[in-house]
């Protein structure tokens, strides 16, 4: 019994090692994928999509590694928490990496040319070094099992920038294509996403240390 629970603290922190590398993988795509959006660099967006694959073989191994540790190890109470905290955790780092993609994509079809004005660019990398802030401030949660001081204020920054970028887009002062107003705005919705991803993984730490259920836990702001 002794071998097999030792066993199983082994796969449980290899777990976690596995997750604090995909925080850093994802944290690297939003760096690489806002100083792509910068510079109209395509080097830089290509290095998105790498880290973005990355995450996703990640990802994939994560989830094979606990449906072992469910079949074979039959966790109960914080044990089976831990395990499928964990691959909600990596599901939430999966999506960023995702997203971060997709915003890559958008550097790779206007690419020689930016993706947006420099008046729109401002905001757009703002929100992506908030995007990249915030992600690495969630693998350090993941790491230390301890849930960030003040988890919504990624979201109020966030929602501030996206705000400047709506109001910015609306200005009849500047005009730009319709196909051009749709792209920049996906590429804020999809910044502003990853802040959304980061809180709830924060949130499924919480949900570790205290058996509360994210849906149940209530906001800073109540």
């Amino acid at each position: 019994m002794c071998q097999v629970r030792t066993q199983f603290t082994r796969e449980l922190l290899a777990l976690t090692n596995d997750l604090t590398l995909m925080c850093r993988l994802a944290h690297d795509a939003a760096e690489r994928v806002t100083a792509a959006l910068g510079d109209a660099d395509l080097a830089a967006a290509y290095e998105a999509f790498a880290h973005d694959e990355q995450l996703q073989k990640m990802y994939s191994a994560c989830e094979a590694r606990t449906v072992v540790l469910l079949a074979l190890q039959a966790p109960v109470a914080r044990d089976l928490r831990h395990v499928v905290t964990a691959i909600q955790i990596a599901g939430e780092l999966s999506r960023i990496g995702w997203l971060i993609s997709r915003v890559a994509d958008q550097v790779y079809k206007y690419h020689p040319e930016p993706v947006a004005p420099q008046h729109l660019m401002d905001i757009l990398t703002a929100m992506g070094r908030l995007a990249a802030h915030y992600t690495a401030l969630a693998g350090q949660t993941v790491a230390t099992g301890r849930e960030s001081a003040t988890p919504e204020s990624g979201s109020l920054a966030m929602d501030q920038l996206h705000r400047q970028l709506h109001t910015a887009l609306a200005d009849p002062t500047h005009t730009h294509p319709t196909e051009a107003a749709i792209d920049i705005a996906m590429v804020g919705n999809k910044l502003e996403r990853c802040i959304d991803h980061t809180n709830r993984i924060d949130r499924l730490i919480r949900f570790l240390d205290t058996g509360i259920p994210p849906a149940a836990q209530p906001s800073d702001a109540e």
